[in-house]
């Protein structure tokens, strides 16, 4: 479910500096996005679940930062293929650099937790990971990058604020993603856009991404699948196509509370 989710978080672009902060130009404390999903069962798609992500203006350390949740459960229909019972927690600053990200992962009796700390020192970026494994073993490291780092989570808080209207098709940006022991190079490719139609039937002008991991074993990129967020100044996911080991699955969104902007990229029909 990994992939799953950071495909629902990600509207991502480069920065040249460790900190890079920025102004939030995409939400407000109080939004609430809502998804149904689905996993396509020998040929017909099955709801399997639902997602919801709440952000709320709160305090890290004493300091104002906003505080961004993602739930994922299951409906039990699918659990022998994967398991959609996931909670996620991430702070950043008001100018949205990442200050710490944790996940808790469900699948059947084995669960696991990651968390990644984050400084600044130097202008650099350094992260401090944990993961405390299924069998409560525990796994630590520390690394330092001259570039921004970042996680399925407050990547989504903080680049959601970038403005893609220079973005060309065919455009690819690298970026890395860490978790609770390990860091990886990722590439979202522009593919253009298109008009997505949201769960309520409601049709939106949308931008066509699609991500890419890093593979050791292959030492090439793979592809997850591609995901559609709105052509406009909040850049909400309206749509995912997710490709998972076992299949394909795509989230909808159901439900939009507390947008910070015009949503005015709706299609007329």
């Amino acid at each position: 479910m990994r992939h799953f989710i950071i495909m629902l978080m990600l509207l991502v672009t480069s920065a040249s500096q460790a900190q890079c902060p920025i102004e939030n130009k995409a939400f407000s404390s109080g939004e609430f996005l809502s998804y149904n999903l689905y996993y396509n069962w020998k040929f017909m798609w099955v709801k399997v679940g639902t997602a919801s992500l709440s952000t709320v203006l709160s305090k890290y350390n004493g300091q104002p930062a906003y505080r961004s949740s993602l739930i994922t459960r299951g409906n039990g229909k699918l659990d022998k293929f994967f398991v959609v019972r996931d909670t996620l927690l991430g702070y950043v600053t008001t100018t949205l650099s990442p200050l710490y990200f944790r996940k808790g992962a469900e699948e059947g009796d084995r669960y696991t937790v990651d968390e990644v700390w984050y400084t600044y020192p130097n202008g650099k970026c350094k992260v401090k990971m944990h993961r405390q494994k299924h069998d409560k073993t525990h796994e630590r490291s520390e690394k330092t990058f001259d570039q921004c780092v970042f996680d399925m989570l407050n990547i989504f808080t903080r680049a959601r604020s970038y403005d893609p209207s220079t973005w060309k098709k065919g455009q690819t940006i690298k970026f890395t993603v860490a978790d609770g022991n390990s860091s990886t190079q990722a590439i979202l490719k522009y593919e253009g856009k298109a008009n997505v139609e949201d769960e309520n039937r409601v049709k939106y002008r949308c931008l066509k991404l699609s991500y890419s991991e890093w593979s050791e074993r292959r030492q090439k990129y793979k592809n997850f699948g591609n995901f559609f967020v709105t052509d406009d100044d909040n850049h909400v996911p309206i749509r995912l196509d997710v490709t998972l080991n076992v299949g394909v699955a795509k989230a909808y969104v159901t439900t939009m509370k507390g947008i910070k902007n015009p949503i005015n990229c709706i299609v007329k029909k």
